[in-house]
């Protein structure tokens, strides 16, 4: 809400238009029970938030988390609506989740639990209502199964979901989609600032869908040097570089990466400290907060995750001089592709994936540039910027629409 207040004066929004893109357009909540593979069975809470719908309608991931609840799933439909005004793409800010942790639940039970979740929430879901999509601890299986069981009574409808397998009219592209956004807006802010990449050490705080894909695009297409990564179980430095393929193989087995014999194992907590021209924190919300943002030994923060830096710790970068490439500008790459999918879907058509990432590399360019140039005419962060342009795109709809 900070950030929003200090974009909407910026932009001069009156106190109705203010009200109107705080509240959420529908807040769903649901009961989510699952016959367990040992018998009985367990009630799961699940939600699903539309924010605004606008530009279009409304699209955003869905994450299953025992630290989900209905804050971080409306703030983070919030933020939908922003990334989604921001890249300029036709589509409005929703999120959903479930409480619980995936890894206690059987392939079969998460099956099941996502058919009843998608059953409940199926009266608010579709291709030009609202878009589900992938997010934490969510996948192209998942994804999958919401297409199938929104199908049952409604006929073959891949629109209504998008981040599906390749084979069931997923996007070519899609599954390294965010991670790449994140590195093109890289190439794009470095020559900007004079920190360039090749060779420049990076940080990826989170090796999951986004990180790994991050780290193996610097590393093998910009030349950057991956220090440390992390995951939920530590961290691993090697101040020469990682072995980031062999990371990523050693990742795919399911081990900590602090385990990787490539690098030395270090505590999770410590990894914002290691020395570097790119801090990326590519996990969970809230992370860089103001008591650990005056370690924080790099150049430049670039968002891949969504939501990680707190207004405190906002406020210790600038203190310091360190720029802040927003979440919804730089992880933005995830719903751009989710948008080529969709379009895809309802064209009954297949883009190659040469055209996919070179439409890619236009949208974060183009958005880049524009967030750059108002930072620079204002005077002000990247992030007020990228949230003074996202909320003229909202409230101009708003006002067109007659709101």
């Amino acid at each position: 809400m900070s950030h929003f207040d200090i974009a909407a004066g910026l932009v001069g929004l009156s106190d109705h238009e203010r009200e109107i893109l705080q509240r959420p357009f529908r807040e769903i909540t649901v009961q989510v029970p699952v016959k367990m593979d040992a018998g009985g069975t367990r009630v799961f809470t699940g939600y699903r938030i539309q924010h605004n719908g606008a530009r279009g309608p409304t699209k955003g991931g869905i994450r299953y988390h025992q630290h989900a609840d209905h804050d971080e799933i409306l703030t983070l439909a919030k933020l939908m609506t922003w990334k989604t005004a921001l890249l300029d793409i036709p589509f409005g800010g929703s999120k959903g989740g479930i409480t619980v942790d995936p890894k206690g639940l059987s392939k079969g039970e998460l099956e099941r639990m996502t058919r009843t979740f998608t059953s409940r929430i199926a009266l608010c879901l579709g291709p030009y209502r609202d878009i589900p999509a992938p997010d934490v601890n969510t996948n192209a299986q998942t994804m999958a199964w919401i297409f199938d069981e929104y199908s049952r009574g409604r006929g073959y409808t891949p629109a209504a979901v998008t981040g599906k397998p390749v084979a069931l009219g997923g996007s070519l592209g899609r599954e390294e989609a965010t991670g790449r956004g994140v590195a093109l807006v890289m190439r794009e802010f470095a020559p900007d600032h004079g920190v360039p990449l090749q060779g420049a050490r990076v940080v990826v705080q989170g090796f999951g869908n986004v990180g790994g894909n991050l780290a193996r695009i610097l590393h093998l297409e910009d030349g950057a040097r991956v220090v440390a990564v992390s995951d939920v179980e530590g961290a691993v430095h090697n101040e020469a570089g990682l072995d980031v393929p062999a990371l990523l193989r050693h990742a795919a087995e399911r081990k900590p990466v602090s385990g990787f014999k490539g690098g030395t194992r270090i505590a999770g907590d410590m990894i914002f400290g290691v020395p570097c021209e790119y801090c990326c924190p590519c996990a969970l919300d809230n992370v860089l907060t103001g008591q650990n943002a005056g370690a924080v030994d790099a150049k430049v923060v670039v968002e891949g995750a969504n939501n990680p830096t707190t207004p405190e710790a906002d406020a210790v970068f600038e203190r310091r001089g360190i720029p802040v490439i927003p979440d919804f500008l730089a992880n933005a790459g995830g719903v751009v592709v989710s948008y080529f999918e969709w379009t895809q879907n309802l064209q009954q058509h297949r883009w190659e994936l040469d055209f996919v990432q070179r439409e890619l590399a236009k949208k974060m360019s183009a958005a880049y540039h524009e967030v750059r140039d108002l930072a620079r005419d204002k005077g002000v962060l990247l992030r007020t910027a990228a949230y003074a342009i996202a909320l003229s795109r909202v409230v101009e709809a708003e006002r067109l629409r007659g709101t």
